[in-house]
């Protein structure tokens, strides 16, 4: 279901109740009037500048509609799915139950149509066989951690989250580490999910309980809580999907000019499942995040700075292929 609320004409009562993506539109005055339906909204559209996180500025409302509503109708379930997750799980609650919540959600759209559908149209796919796919390196007290797959941007990978996982473990355990530093070799930070490793798992029980009980979202979440800003993501190009969701589980996110952020899991019939309904709707909260998922679009470093999803951007060089 997709339901677009004008707020020039939207009735003082009878706010709309999930669930189902519904869309708020308006200038910025309609907005500061209609604050009960910007809040119940999965976001609100204007062709104004506005600040409020609750709100997407767009060149074209219209236009901008016709895309959601396209991709809203080619994958209703995903997108409800998303919909319900985001508005369920709680930024300010423990990071356990907001994993859980998404992988469950994970999990049931990756036996759902929408998925199946994605496959098909892929095809089949060939893992490669990368060797070393993370480095981790002790300088002092502070543990580098290196996404090392540059062939394919760093696209991540179960032996990657599996070499993810024992270097963050490895930190949480040893109190001498002060800072982590996550990075990425090669022309980008992370670009998500490997494709090609996609429709692989058993079955969906399986694949939540190895994407709970094996979490580096929640041991980043934990080395953040102990280091705060200590524990860092230096981010370049392609910043998407699980490379997102990772980084914003930091303390402090600072990203290369080049860099470009966005949620592209949808177009696969599925939702963030790297801990990013949480870590994203943290930085930038529930209806931004729901825009990006829901779009497919990126965003660039301007864009990411001025609404949160980062903290800081450099200048200098990308890290190089090793």
């Amino acid at each position: 279901m997709f339901r677009v609320v004008d707020l020039s004409s939207a009735p003082e009562a009878g706010l709309p109740s999930p669930p189902g993506v519904i869309v708020g539109v308006g200038s910025a005055a309609e907005i500061a009037r209609g604050q009960s339906w910007v809040q119940a909204a999965t976001f609100t559209l204007t062709e104004d500048p506005c600040a409020d996180r609750r709100v997407i500025t767009a060149d074209s409302v219209p236009e901008t509609l016709a895309e959601l509503r396209k991709r809203c109708e080619h994958w209703p379930q995903a997108s409800g799915v998303c919909d319900d997750v985001l508005r369920a799980v709680m930024p300010d609650g423990p990071a356990l139950a907001g994993v859980v919540t998404e992988s469950l959600a994970y999990s049931t759209l990756q036996a759902g149509p929408e998925f199946a559908r994605w496959l098909g149209e892929r095809g089949p796919a060939v893992m490669p066989e990368i060797a070393d796919p993370v480095q981790a390196e002790r300088d002092g007290d502070t543990l580098r951690v290196t996404f090392n797959r540059p062939q394919r941007h760093n696209a991540f990978s179960t032996d990657a989250r599996a070499a993810l996982l024992e270097a963050l473990t490895v930190a949480q355990l040893d109190p001498s580490v002060t800072g982590i530093v996550l990075n990425g070799n090669g022309p980008s930070f992370c670009s998500g999910g490997d494709l090609a490793e996609f429709g692989t798992f058993t079955d969906p029980a399986s694949a939540h309980l190895g994407r709970t009980r094996h979490s580096p979202a929640l041991a980043l979440d934990a080395l953040t809580a102990r280091l705060g800003r200590a524990c860092r993501a230096e981010v370049h190009g392609r910043v998407l999907g699980s490379g997102l969701e990772m980084a914003a589980f930091c303390g402090w996110v600072e990203a290369h000019q080049d860099s470009l952020f966005g949620l592209p899991e949808l177009g696969l019939g599925l939702i963030p499942g790297a801990g990013g309904t949480l870590s994203v709707t943290r930085r930038i909260g529930r209806w931004r995040t729901a825009y990006l998922v829901l779009s497919g679009h990126t965003i660039g470093v301007d864009t990411a700075l001025s609404w949160g999803l980062i903290d800081a951007t450099s200048v200098g060089a990308r890290p190089i292929t090793q």
